[in-house]
């Protein structure tokens, strides 16, 4: 285990709780009303306010997007009230990830953010990103995007002492996943199919409970990297591949110092050295319980945080009294 950052004091780590809880508590009044950019601009609000209160020199490396298309958490945004005069941090966040999620009263909608020490977060544009990831305990290499499906699963079949029927896949629930699915049926094996939210697929694989086994699939660059600091928190492998629609994305991707288009990347590239990952529940998921407004006013929450050095995961119930979110 390595040591410790002295950049992400050990303080950062229930501030990055405030921090999501803050997001969560936000995004909780949209819950089941339709209204997704609602929703949304009520979590990014709330996080970037919760941000700015903290005595830290941040910017925002994956954020709401490019600052033309986001007014707030935009990527390259300097959060925090000692900019300039404190150790600069790397900042990656999701203030809603399942906007559709919570439109819908759905489950597994979360506030997420992950910080490190000034490039330890890989700087992905936003689009989209293929992924594979398996929890802790298998050897290294087990998995790969240079496989095929059916030779993934056979591999860590074969690490886990099981038959590949046997084998839990989380994956999201997209047309673009036909074969991907229709290559899992193939070989017997069970599939969580989730309408949103793919960080909390990810992290999936590290809960036995869940039973899921291996995330696979395209999603957002984003969220790929993300998850990939609760990994770098908890254990697990992961592999990202950016994957690009047109010549806009990959200028997008020059943009943010990205010159080889097909590289694959791991876990320690998309998030190395120290970092802290934190998630509050908005809705309840098979990762932490949603919001909950009681009769007398009060507000509670569930978080999950997680240090890579320490390898401590922590989770915080919290108590919100009316007009308060930390």
């Amino acid at each position: 285990m390595f040591n410790a950052s002295s950049v992400l004091d050990r303080v950062l780590v229930l501030e990055m709780v405030r921090v999501t809880e803050a997001a969560a508590i936000g995004a909780s009044r949209l819950i089941g009303r339709g209204d997704e950019k609602a929703a949304d601009a009520a979590a990014v609000e709330a996080m970037r306010t919760a941000l700015n209160e903290l005595p830290m020199d941040g910017t925002v490396v994956i954020g709401e997007g490019e600052r033309d298309e986001a007014p707030m958490l935009y990527i390259g945004e300097k959060v925090g009230k000692a900019v300039g005069d404190a150790p600069a941090i790397d900042i990656a966040l999701d203030p809603l990830e399942g906007t559709t999620i919570t439109a819908k009263a759905g489950p597994n909608a979360l506030a997420v953010l992950a910080i490190a020490e000034k490039g330890g977060l890989l700087n992905a544009p936003d689009t989209y990103m293929e992924k594979i990831a398996v929890g802790p305990g298998y050897p290294r290499g087990v998995v790969s995007l240079e496989q095929s499906v059916t030779d993934n699963v056979r591999a860590l079949a074969a690490a886990k002492g099981v038959e590949p029927g046997d084998i839990i896949a989380c994956v999201l629930d997209r047309p673009r996943h036909a074969d991907i699915i229709a290559e899992l049926r193939s070989l017997g094996c069970g599939i969580k199919l989730i309408p949103d939210g793919d960080v909390a697929g990810v992290i999936a694989t590290t809960d036995p409970d869940t039973s899921v086994d291996i995330y696979i699939g395209t999603g957002g660059a984003p969220e790929g990297v993300l998850a990939a600091a609760a990994l770098r928190c908890v254990g697990g492998q992961m592999q990202g591949r950016l994957v690009f629609r047109n010549e806009d994305e990959k200028a997008r991707a020059a943009k943010w110092g990205i010159e080889d288009l097909t590289r694959i990347y791991n876990l320690e590239d998309m998030a190395k050295g120290d970092c802290i990952f934190a998630a509050t529940g908005v809705t309840d998921g098979s990762l932490l319980e949603g919001v909950k407004r009681l009769k007398d006013g009060t507000v509670t929450t569930e978080t999950v945080v997680m240090r890579a050095s320490s390898g401590t995961i922590r989770y915080v119930k919290g108590e919100h009294r009316t007009g308060q979110s930390s």
